[in-house]
């Protein structure tokens, strides 16, 4: 059995289970589940900076990366985003994080020109990732910047663009309790085995794909 089919199992029994509990028998229970909670707590003493991959076929990686850029400048950390692929921001997302940038909080490099079908010059695509990535360096390399976001470069990385060993080598430069996050599809394994935190964006349905439903904004852009 799959691990999520393992889990939606045991959750179905759990909702069942609960309600043939006595109100006192579900107090009860609740109450030992936040001993168990507050322990784990309790017991997360360490504090380390992170590397995230968000990678997978679904929707929302990047979007995903850009709640923790948020939750980084509501602390007023300085936060540094490189795009390895995509050729600009979205004016949307440019307006809503325009003030941070202009007060010199948060840095924004568009270092990409699109996607290989609409570029269709793989030594230009080479060399953009690698000026790219001689960017995000950086910031990584500077304490200064608590979080940098680097969109799309799993991309870049599965296209040949990047060697994952330079990437790799890199993380290892920043500093302790600083957090690099590392977007786009098909993140190589040795990376998923290097970061700290990965989610799998899983694809089931999308209006684009199944529907034929252009991209709209709020959503895509």
């Amino acid at each position: 059995m799959k691990e999520n089919q393992s889990y939606e199992t045991t959750s179905e029994v759990s909702v069942a289970e609960n309600k043939t509990l006595t109100k006192e028998q579900y107090r009860k229970k609740m109450q030992r589940r936040k001993e168990v909670q507050d322990q784990r707590i309790a017991d997360a003493s360490l504090e380390k900076g992170l590397i995230v991959v968000n990678t997978g076929n679904g929707k929302g990686k990047t979007t995903a990366s850009l709640g923790m850029v948020l939750r980084s400048l509501g602390h007023g950390y300085k936060v540094a985003i490189i795009q390895f692929i995509k050729g600009a921001w979205e004016p949307s997302e440019k307006k809503a994080f325009s003030v941070w940038k202009d007060n010199g909080q948060l840095e924004f490099h568009a270092m990409g020109e699109g996607f290989s079908w609409e570029t269709q010059d793989r030594d230009r695509d080479i060399e953009k990732a690698q000026a790219a990535w001689n960017k995000a360096l950086e910031y990584i390399r500077n304490p200064e910047y608590k979080l940098v976001l680097l969109d799309e470069i799993n991309i870049a990385i599965k296209l040949g663009y990047l060697r994952v060993e330079e990437v790799l080598g890199g993380l290892e430069e920043k500093p302790e309790r600083n957090h690099i996050i590392l977007t786009g599809r098909g993140a190589p394994q040795s990376l998923i085995e290097r970061a700290d935190l990965v989610t799998e964006m899983s694809l089931i349905k999308h209006p684009f794909r199944d529907q034929a439903i252009k991209a709209q904004p709020g959503i895509e852009y």
